[in-house]
């Protein structure tokens, strides 16, 4: 059992959970992933380590609430426990060497970027931070952003806040004027990514996205993370827990990826449904609704 240390609720969608897990914390690096259950009847779910405290040996996760283990994983509180926590797994993001690096992230994929933002400030590099959300209500992680970069733009869809428009037009206005990086790292959405690189396309920079598709196993057993990869003529078929999650960005057919994870959509959202009453019901019974 994985003891939750600490609870922050950062929007009213998104949770960050320090678990006590001392053999994980002692090897995960930025990039890298677990997969938890919450209970031993549970699903297996991959969610990216968000930054770890080896001193006191946790692990930060930062999770959206979009399905019914991720809605469990919500009602723990400080003091709880979980089944499993198993990791790090994954490959690490290639951080070495660079000198120059633009983060773009996107909704709760800024917690992921957040620990590669940190590592390269750690590193010496300069760092630029682009990340986006739908409104003001949803910006998280804002201050860690600012301590990690060089440069922080602050997109909203609404225009609620920061500056308004999408990820990738400050990315273009910083190409256009000439700007170069040695990498682009972008981690959110699909979509996003897509544009992302895209926009980074026509100069030659290089993109690394960050891809979690639905994940089973995490030891590429199972198939269900597998991408497919252009390269040149060569279609070649690869599996996100093991030679991930990090990928070329310029290799990654998103239109495929896309389709495979609109799939489940449809039962994702009846499994968080059902057990959203099943606990409103217990807690009626108990006295509590």
């Amino acid at each position: 059992m994985y003891k939750v240390i600490k609870k922050r609720v950062l929007n009213p969608t998104v949770v960050e959970l320090h678990i006590e897990a001392p053999l994980v914390s002692a090897k995960a690096r930025p990039g890298q992933f677990i997969i938890l259950r919450v209970d031993e009847e549970g699903e297996r779910i991959p969610l990216t380590v968000a930054g770890v405290n080896r001193s006191e040996g946790t692990v930060k996760i930062i999770y959206q609430i979009v399905g019914s283990t991720t809605k469990k994983l919500s009602l723990k509180e400080e003091g709880d426990h979980i089944s499993d926590f198993v990791g790090p797994l994954g490959t690490a993001t290639h951080l070495e060497g660079l000198r120059r690096v633009c983060i773009v992230g996107g909704g709760v994929g800024c917690a992921i970027a957040m620990p590669i933002a940190e590592a390269l400030h750690e590193m010496g590099a300069e760092v630029t931070g682009i990340i986006g959300f739908r409104n003001r209500d949803l910006v998280i992680l804002e201050d860690e952003f600012r301590a990690a970069t060089d440069r922080l733009r602050i997109m909203t869809d609404d225009g609620s806040y920061g500056e308004h428009g999408n990820v990738t037009a400050p990315l273009a206005e910083m190409l256009s004027a000439g700007e170069s990086f040695d990498m682009i790292i972008t981690i959110g959405p699909l979509i996003m990514m897509k544009y992302v690189v895209a926009t980074a396309r026509p100069y030659g920079v290089p993109v690394t996205v960050s891809m979690n598709p639905i994940m089973i196993d995490g030891t590429g057993m199972c198939g269900g993370c597998r991408l497919t990869l252009n390269r040149g003529t060569e279609r070649v078929t690869a599996f996100a827990c093991v030679d991930g999650p990090d990928f070329n960005g310029y290799e990654v057919d998103f239109d495929e990826a896309m389709t495979r994870g609109r799939m489940y959509g449809s039962f994702e959202r009846h499994a968080y449904e059902a057990t959203c009453n099943l606990f409103s019901k217990e807690a009626s019974e108990n006295g509590k609704g």
